[in-house]
C-alpha cells in the first residue's frame, strides 16, 4: 500500500472537452428544473385535495419532526460528513419527485383495480398494502441510486446509505403528512369536531408523535443495501446488484406489513408498532451507531501509516479518531482564529476520515483503479490545510488526554511501534517537510 506519491504522475489521456450535455451546469440545471416542476405540481395537487386552509395547517404541523430527523441523520454523518448538496437533493427528491410519483401511480393503480374488480373497498386495501409500498419505496430508492451512481466519492459505506435514504424518506413523509393532516383538518371543518377528539389530533398523534420515523425506517433498509454495495469490490458485481435489491425488497415488505397492520384487528396497529416497529427501529439505530464507531476505529488504525510516512502529526490518529477531540479542535480553531479556521478543521477531519476508509478498502482489495490518484488528492487537501489546523489538533490532543499520550495510555501505539514519530525521544510530533519533495 503506497503512502508516498509516485515520483511522476500517472499518464492521463489527452484532455477532451465535455459535450454540452456532460457539462455540470447543464446537469444541475436539468435536475433543478425537474425538482422545481415536481414541487409545483405536487403543491397544486395537495392544495386541490386539502384546500388552502387545510394545506397551511398541514404544512405547519408536518414540518415539526423534519428538523429533528434531519439533525439526527446529520449527527450520524459527523464522522465523514457528506456535502450539504447531497442532503438537499435527497430531501427535495423525496418531498417533490418521489411524492409526485407516489400520488399519481397510487391513484391510477387503485382506480384501475377498483374498475377491474368492481370492489372499491378491496381496491383500497390492496392499494395500501401492495401497490403503495412498491411504488413509494421504488420512488425513494431512486434518489439513493442517483447519489450512488453520480456522487460515488461521497458514498463510501453503510452510514452514507443510511443518511441519504433517511433524508429522502424524511422529505417524502413531510409531503405525505401535509396531505394527511390537511385532509383531516378539512374533515373536521365539515363535521365541526375540534380539540383532542378531532381527526386532525388523532392523525397528528399517529403520524407525527408515534411514528415520524416510519418512512425513514423503511427506506434505510434500501440505503443499507447500497452502503454494503459501496464497500464491495468492483469485481463483486453480483453482490453490488443483489444486495441493494434485497434491501429494497425488505423495505417494501416492512412498509406493506406496517400499512396492513390496521387489518389485523382492533389492536393490530399497536401490536405491530410495539412488537415489530420499535424493536426494528432500535436495532437499526444500534447498527448505525456501531458502524459510526467502526469508522472512528478505522481512522485510528489506518492513519498511523501516514504519520510514519511524514504526512501527519503523531497525535492526529487519536484526535481524528475521537468525536470529542474532533469537536475540541473545531471549537478551538473557531474561537481563536475565526469561523473559517473552524471550517478548515472540519474539512481536514472529513478528508482524513475519507483517506482512512480508502486505505482500509485498499487493504481489503476493494479499492478502485483510481486508488493512487484519489489518495494523492486527499493527501494534498490535508497538506494544504496543515498549518492552519495544526494548533487546534495539538490542543485537542493535549486536552482530551491530559494524563498521558492521547488515546494510548497503557497500550502500544498502533501500526508504528512505541518508538514511532512523536513518541518520547522520537522526532518532532508534526512533519516540517513536504513529502512530495522528499
Amino acid at each position: 500500500m503506497a503512502t508516498f506519491p509516485p515520483p511522476y504522475p500517472p499518464p492521463y489521456p489527452p484532455h477532451c472537452p465535455p459535450r454540452w450535455w456532460q457539462r455540470r451546469w447543464v446537469r444541475y440545471g436539468a435536475l433543478g428544473t425537474l425538482l422545481a416542476l415536481s414541487g409545483l405540481v405536487i403543491l397544486a395537487l395537495v392544495r386541490e385535495q386539502t384546500g388552502t386552509e387545510g394545506f397551511l395547517v398541514g404544512l405547519g404541523l408536518a414540518v415539526l419532526p423534519v428538523p429533528l430527523l434531519v439533525g439526527a441523520f446529520r449527527w450520524l454523518d459527523r464522522v465523514q460528513p457528506g456535502p450539504w448538496r447531497n442532503l438537499l437533493f435527497a430531501f427535495a427528491w423525496g418531498a417533490c419527485a418521489a411524492a409526485l410519483i407516489a400520488i399519481v401511480a397510487n391513484s391510477f393503480a387503485t382506480k384501475w383495480i377498483a374498475t377491474a374488480t368492481a370492489d372499491p373497498s378491496s381496491a383500497d386495501t390492496l392499494g395500501a398494502t401492495v401497490i403503495a409500498p412498491i411504488v413509494e419505496e421504488s420512488a425513494k430508492a431512486a434518489a439513493v441510486l442517483l447519489v450512488f451512481l453520480f456522487r460515488r466519492r461521497d458514498f463510501t459505506g453503510i452510514v452514507d446509505g443510511v443518511v441519504i435514504a433517511g433524508v429522502t424518506a424524511t422529505g417524502f413523509a413531510f409531503t405525505e403528512n401535509i396531505l394527511y393532516l390537511g385532509t383531516a383538518f378539512g374533515t373536521d371543518q365539515l363535521t365541526g369536531d375540534s380539540g383532542i377528539a378531532s381527526v386532525t389530533a388523532a392523525t397528528f398523534f399517529v403520524r407525527i408523535v408515534m411514528s415520524p420515523f416510519a418512512h425513514p425506517l423503511f427506506t434505510v433498509l434500501t440505503g443499507i443495501g447500497f452502503g454494503i454495495a459501496a464497500f464491495s469490490g468492483e469485481r463483486q458485481r453480483a453482490r453490488r446488484v443483489l444486495v441493494p435489491l434485497a434491501g429494497l425488497l425488505l423495505a417494501m415488505s416492512m412498509h406493506a406489513f406496517w400499512n396492513g397492520s390496521s387489518t389485523f384487528g382492533q389492536y393490530g396497529f399497536f401490536a405491530v408498532y410495539s412488537m415489530f416497529m420499535v424493536p426494528t427501529f432500535g436495532l437499526l439505530i444500534w447498527l448505525a451507531v456501531w458502524t459510526r464507531q467502526r469508522e472512528l476505529r478505522t481512522v485510528r488504525e489506518e492513519l498511523p501509516a501516514y504519520v510514519y510516512a511524514g504526512w501527519l502529526g503523531a497525535a492526529e490518529p487519536f484526535v481524528l479518531g475521537s468525536m470529542r477531540a474532533r469537536q475540541m479542535a473545531r471549537e478551538y480553531a473557531a474561537y481563536h482564529f475565526g469561523k473559517a479556521a473552524g471550517r478548515a478543521v472540519a474539512e481536514y477531519e472529513g478528508y482524513a476520515t475519507t483517506l482512512a476508509l480508502l486505505r482500509r478498502r485498499g487493504q481489503a482489495g476493494r479499492a478502485g483503479a483510481d486508488f493512487v490518484v484519489r489518495e494523492r488528492e486527499l493527501l494534498t487537501e490535508l497538506w494544504s490545510r496543515r498549518e492552519l489546523v495544526r494548533p487546534a489538533l495539538e490542543y485537542a490532543a493535549r486536552t482530551a488526554a491530559p494524563g498521558g499520550w492521547p488515546g494510548y495510555a497503557g497500550h502500544a501505539p498502533p501500526a508504528y511501534g512505541a518508538a514511532g514519530p512523536g513518541w518520547p525521544g522520537a522526532a518532532v510530533p508534526y512533519p516540517s517537510y513536504n513529502p512530495y519533495r522528499s
